[in-house]
């Protein structure tokens, strides 16, 4: 019983127009359908005439040719109009639709502006700009105090490490020519000796 009282919408209304042209789109066929049986019927009656040779009922034959040809055209007419207005009544649909959808957004904009203070926003942009500086600055500072604490410390041992591992290299090379030099040394008179810094090097290391 609800449904019986139900107001209409747009889209309803539209939706019954539309069946309705649809139905008279198939009448319209079912139309044009009969007469083109009427029109080959006539072309039958006036080819059988003419055999007999009554030209009065080809006469009469052919003017109801005429018209019944003529109808036919009309109903392409029509069947073209009605294909125009259901394409007009959905165009009106969406037009509606748009400007409904339109007046909405138009509605919520409007809303929202008035919840909107633009001194007060722009206010929280500025402190924001200003905290945002702020973390930089100590997170800058941070970092500047932590490479200090750890730069000379670290660095310092990692060289210090290279030039050990170096020195303990050059020792052991220098250390096993000398030993070579001792055994088989005597039996040369001009032997090699090594160089005075690698010497100092060697003591140091050992």
């Amino acid at each position: 019983m609800a449904s019986l009282f139900k107001k209409k919408t747009v889209d309803d209304v539209i939706k019954e127009q539309n069946k309705e042209l649809r139905g008279t789109q198939r009448q319209i066929a079912r139309d044009r359908t009969a007469l083109e049986r009427q029109e080959k019927q006539l072309e039958m009656e006036i080819k059988k005439m003419a055999k007999t040779g009554n030209r009065d009922a080809c006469k009469v034959l052919a003017k109801q040719l005429v018209q019944v040809r003529k109808q036919k055209t009309r109903t392409y007419a029509v069947s073209s109009k009605v294909t125009s207005m259901s394409t007009q009544t959905k165009l009106m649909n969406s037009q509606m639709k748009m400007a409904g959808a339109m007046a909405t957004t138009t509605k919520t904009m409007q809303a929202v502006n008035k919840k909107m203070d633009p001194k007060k926003t722009m206010q929280t942009l500025q402190n924001f700009q200003k905290e945002t500086a702020k973390m930089d600055m100590t997170e800058e500072m941070m970092n500047d105090t932590l490479d200090e604490i750890f730069e000379d410390s670290g660095d310092e041992e990692e060289s210090q490490d290279i030039v050990n591992q170096v020195l303990d290299e050059i020792g052991i090379e220098i250390s096993g020519k000398v030993r070579s030099e001792r055994l088989y040394g005597h039996h040369q008179s001009n032997h090699v000796e090594a160089p005075d810094s690698i010497n100092r090097l060697i003591t140091v290391v050992h």
